[in-house]
């Protein structure tokens, strides 16, 4: 996978998950929406077959790649209990 940013200013960033499907952008963006300070997230695939994600973020916070980094670590965390959670379970 592979992030492309295609704007980013004070409290926006627009940027591409080449590479991605609907299943990690939705749950980035539910993320996103669950974070305190965010106005806006979606994302948007412009052709089916030879697009790719473009996610717009607008947020309160003037840094906007944090939000996102916190919303990846987030849901890094949530895999990494549910890895556990099965491991458990398995064996």
């Amino acid at each position: 996978m592979e992030l492309k940013i295609l704007e980013e200013k004070k409290g926006k960033m627009v940027f591409e998950l080449i590479g991605s499907t609907h299943t990690l952008c939705n749950m980035l963006k539910t993320e996103l929406w669950s974070s305190k300070g965010i106005k806006s997230a979606s994302y948007v695939i412009r052709h089916p077959l030879v697009g790719h994600p473009e996610f717009i973020v607008e947020s309160d916070n003037e840094d906007v790649r944090k939000d996102v980094m916190h919303a990846c670590q987030k849901i890094k965390k949530d895999f990494e209990k549910l890895s556990e959670t099965f491991r458990k379970e398995v064996r």
